[in-house]
């Protein structure tokens, strides 16, 4: 099975509004990176709209032929533009507002109410969820009970690991294998890189699908937005 990859393009709307122009334009950049061999589209709409705007939403629907992912906190205006827009997938995060990056997943016990009710609104619309959870056994167990269909687990403490302290990669292992018991589809995200993308991938056999944008934006500035998904590519296949 090939693990799939998701360009997130939230870096490049940034570039696009610091200077108040459609440079580079997101639509376009989303196109090239299918062109380009990515399997899907990611987007992540904060409130303060500093990256990509619920507007994107609309437009990259319209033209993305892979698969579009939204990413988002589940408040009231993130789930109306979702569901207008009816993408493939969205993954569901617990940022709070003004939050400089994800940094966590969600406490799915605190919040089973919440996630359920979004789960179910989603689900009605047709659209795949996933929920943004830490490699907590636990969490996941209670992530199921939302009527989930994915969870994808937060890979930044994995990725701050030094080479040889496999203690967050058996973590994320372990959390592989509840998933697949629990009948979820597991992604991953958040500080995946060219130097630790292959040995995680390959430790984890039902990974379907990575989300990837700082870490791919910043390389293909050296090497170049198509070389670099195809590195991207075969890290993974």
């Amino acid at each position: 099975m090939k693990t799939k990859l998701s360009v997130n393009l939230n870096k490049v709307a940034l570039i696009r509004n610091s200077r108040g122009q459609n440079f580079p334009n997101l639509i376009e950049v989303a196109q090239d990176c299918e062109k380009f061999g990515a399997d899907g589209i990611t987007i992540h709409p904060r409130p303060d709209q500093r990256h990509a705007r619920y507007s994107d939403i609309h437009e990259l629907k319209k033209v993305v032929t892979t698969e579009l992912n939204i990413e988002g906190y589940p408040s009231r205006k993130f789930l109306d533009e979702v569901l207008k827009a009816c993408p493939h997938q969205c993954t569901l995060v617990p940022d709070p507002p003004g939050v400089l990056t994800s940094n966590t997943g969600w406490d799915a016990k605190k919040h089973q109410a919440l996630l359920a009710g979004v789960v179910k609104e989603l689900k009605a619309a047709n659209i795949r969820v996933s929920l943004f959870m830490n490699a907590d056994l636990e969490m996941i167990k209670a992530a199921a009970d939302t009527g989930t269909d994915r969870i994808e687990l937060y890979t930044g403490a994995y990725a701050k690991v030094r080479d040889g302290d496999n203690k967050e990669l058996t973590n994320h292992v372990d959390a592989a294998k509840l998933a697949g018991q629990l009948n979820l589809g597991l992604n991953a995200g958040h500080d995946l890189n060219l130097n630790n993308l292959l040995k995680y991938n390959s430790a984890i056999s039902n990974l379907l699908e990575v989300s990837i944008g700082h870490s791919l934006v910043v390389d293909s500035i050296y090497y170049g937005l198509q070389n670099t998904i195809q590195l991207y590519k075969r890290q993974l296949n």
